[in-house]
């Protein structure tokens, strides 16, 4: 039997067993489904299992590797994927009950790249309904219910990527996919305790995945350290033809490879003095403390502010904008009355009564702010702060009045496509997680996973298991 221990590991320690063969892909998919067969429906973790699949895929990926076609560090390797990735055969609900049937004939691109690397799909990560296109007041605004936080289970996970943080946190799979428009990677790695991988926009073809913001959305991986992230990062980036927001292949692809500890010239990390207004004590003791362990490790700090603007307002408009138009059917038909969340009910016919006017102006300040935090990184190889200023909130929290906290980071960051990485940095007095963040330059998703990777070679907080 493969216990607990093995469960944890990280995505490079697993792949090193494989590849050895140490450690068989069919016993570690059968555990991996049996955890999640077990905990999944507790925390409301899983859309669905893949579990046919899963086995077939682990039968071939075992006959490949003894023969000798080893693929890569992935070859072998568990994963689950959100739910608004199409798997062909299986329900694509997108969270949400008017698509509680829906199926597609093809795998998203996302899925085939990782086939195409030896992973194994043990199922669908449950998420919030549509991604949160139509706005959500609760947690529970899914078809599967509110995903529990494994830290404290009256906790959320947070994000429209709830399902992936709970799957990746309570080890039901190695690693799990998640996207992000404004937060949804971000969020549920901090508030569940692991390392999850905003990339660079493009870098990851969106073909077969569902659409919210055509300009904003963004898919990548949620793991137990920033280096599995890089790892899976690297089997996804590449053009994809079928996706009109797809960098071309010379600016998509990306090769990783683990820094050596020590190796190149020191880190310059921008300290984001105005990332967040109000602070909780322990969430900023916690990060004054990551601080002090990265400038112990060389890295050079300077302070910086993030430009004065109205950077989140014109993001917003930009996701409501495009969020009606990709769900404009939806919206006409009148079957936004199915959603779950009261806010989700409305969110759509609100967001299409605003004028192209807005939407217009919107881009204009964009590109403005583009160049604005391009100039930032003229003297800094990333920016960091705290992930959030919180940590994990009750799961009857209302979001519209006890959460509304300004995020202008996070607002930036999307709005202007840029890399970021969420690591967990500490626990509050609670054993709530905390996590750091680290936000790069377009294209520089290496400088981020080299920030997040000096970090974790000094702490062992994404080391901490929660069950």
């Amino acid at each position: 039997m493969i216990g607990e221990d093995v469960l944890y590991l990280t995505v490079r320690e697993l792949g090193e067993k494989i590849r050895t063969r140490k450690l068989s892909t069919v016993e570690l998919t059968e555990a991996y489904l049996a955890r999640s067969e077990k905990l999944g429906p507790q925390l409301n973790a899983y859309a669905t299992l893949t579990r046919d699949r899963a086995l077939r895929e682990a039968h071939q990926a075992e006959k490949e590797i003894a023969a000798g076609q080893y693929r890569g560090p992935l070859h072998g390797i568990p994963y689950a994927a959100k739910d608004l990735l199409a798997a062909k055969g299986y329900p694509t609900t997108w969270g949400a009950r008017p698509f509680a049937n829906q199926s597609f004939d093809d795998d998203a691109n996302v899925i085939r790249r990782l086939q195409h690397a030896g992973a194994i799909l043990i199922g669908k990560a449950a998420m919030i309904e549509l991604a949160g296109g139509m706005g959500y007041r609760y947690g529970t605004a899914s078809i599967s219910g509110g995903a529990k936080n494994p830290w404290n289970e009256t906790c959320w996970t947070c994000g429209s990527s709830s399902g992936s943080g709970a799957i990746t946190s309570a080890a039901l799979a190695a690693f799990a996919i998640g996207t992000e428009t404004w937060g949804s990677i971000v969020c549920p790695s901090a508030y569940c305790g692991v390392s999850g991988l905003r990339p660079t926009f493009g870098r990851v073809g969106r073909s077969g995945a569902m659409a919210l913001s055509y300009t904003m959305d963004k898919i990548g991986p949620m793991a137990r350290s920033a280096d599995d992230c890089g790892i899976v990062l690297h089997a996804l980036a590449a053009h994809d033809a079928d996706d009109g927001g797809s960098l071309p292949e010379a600016q998509a692809g990306f090769s990783y490879h683990r820094a050596a500890e020590g190796g190149g010239a020191p880190l310059r990390i921008g300290w984001v003095r105005n990332a967040w207004k109000d602070v909780q004590p322990d969430v900023e003791s916690v990060t004054r403390n990551a601080r002090v362990v990265l400038e112990r490790a060389g890295a050079k700090f300077v302070e910086v502010e993030l430009p004065d603007g109205p950077w989140e307002v014109a993001a917003g408009i930009t996701i409501s904008v495009e969020g009606a138009s990709a769900f404009d059917t939806l919206i006409e038909s009148g079957r936004v009355a199915e959603l779950t969340d009261p806010l989700s009910r409305i969110g759509g016919y609100i967001n299409a009564t605003i004028p192209g006017t807005d939407y217009v102006r919107a881009q204009r300040v964009r590109r403005i702010l583009q160049r604005k935090i391009d100039a930032m990184f003229e003297t800094v190889d990333v920016l960091a702060a705290a992930s959030l200023p919180i940590a994990a909130t009750s799961m009857d929290t209302n979001l519209e009045t006890d959460l509304a906290f300004a995020d202008p980071l996070g607002g930036i960051g999307n709005f202007c496509g840029l890399p970021a990485i969420s690591v967990p940095s500490g626990f509050t007095t609670k054993n709530l997680p905390v996590g750091i963040q680290f936000i790069g330059r377009v294209l520089d998703d290496d400088k981020v996973l080299a920030a997040a990777n000096l970090f974790q070679s000094k702490t062992d907080w994404h080391s901490r298991r929660p069950l």
